[in-house]
């Protein structure tokens, strides 16, 4: 058996179809006008010839042709071993051996889908961002692993790629830390509680909205109105401000709490 690549898999099994199509009706067809796409999950197949457009040269309707076609197709030299009809649609069984001869042709190559580099558009890979007023954990892992993979897939495919991590450390949400240790935290820090730095900083994000302590606030912490939050943290707007325009005590508390 010859083995195809599956990315001419469609052009192959469109050259077998016109064959087939002409022996079937004794109309000639260019393999083009055979479309060829992917087997919907819910049917059986691999690969799905689309008989619609063959009927008016069949002089069949699309659900016979396409049933005479998959015979043809199934007798001719080819990959082909077995075929479904679900009305117009010809869905294509391909022997299993032809997966497995590719797969170990695709192995022997030792450069297998490598392009040359700068030969694709430049990309960007951003991964993996964590949340800085919450505490890190395996999924930040996964997740460094899963973006350095792709990064390095798509430079293998030519692609020059610009890995890029963002650490927002300077929104709300981290003012939200800042102000609820400035009220509670009474100095706490990660080495006279034992605890990890990102561990400490969540604790006071999540204290700035706990129910017991709105009474110690001198504003409402849960707004429903989005628009409103300006409002509703005046304290927070403000420390974010000094963090941007320059505050030396707000900078020197912020620092502290950075990863």
């Amino acid at each position: 058996m010859v083995t195809v690549a599956p990315q001419r898999l469609d052009a192959h099994l469109q050259s077998i179809a016109a064959s087939a199509f002409q022996a079937a009706f004794g109309s000639a067809l260019p393999a083009a006008d055979f479309s060829v796409q992917k087997t919907r999950r819910e049917f059986p197949g691999d690969r799905t010839v689309v008989c619609f457009p063959l009927a008016r040269h069949s002089k069949a309707a699309p659900d016979a042709t396409a049933e005479q076609l998959g015979k043809a197709m199934t007798a001719a030299e080819g990959p082909v071993v077995g075929y479904n009809v679900v009305k117009g649609f010809l869905n294509l069984e391909l022997e299993r051996e032809y997966w497995a001869d590719w797969l170990a042709h695709a192995a022997a190559e030792a450069n297998y889908g490598r392009e040359p580099a700068g030969s694709a558009p430049h990309v960007m890979v951003e991964y993996s961002s964590p949340n800085t007023n919450k505490p890190l954990h395996l999924g930040h892992l996964r997740n460094n692993f899963l973006g350095h993979s792709v990064s390095r897939i798509l430079a293998a495919r030519g692609h020059a790629v610009t890995k890029v991590q963002i650490i927002n450390d300077r929104g709300i949400h981290i003012c939200k830390s800042m102000v609820a240790w400035r009220k509670f935290g009474a100095g706490e820090t990660p080495e006279s509680n034992g605890i990890k730095g990102d561990k400490l900083v969540g604790k006071y994000y999540v204290a700035f909205d706990r129910p017991s302590r709105r009474r110690s606030l001198p504003w409402s912490p849960l707004e429903p109105n989005k628009l409103s939050q300006k409002r509703a943290h005046p304290s927070c707007w403000r420390r974010r401000k000094r963090c941007a325009f320059g505050s030396k005590a707000t900078q020197t508390l912020w620092n502290c709490g950075r990863p």
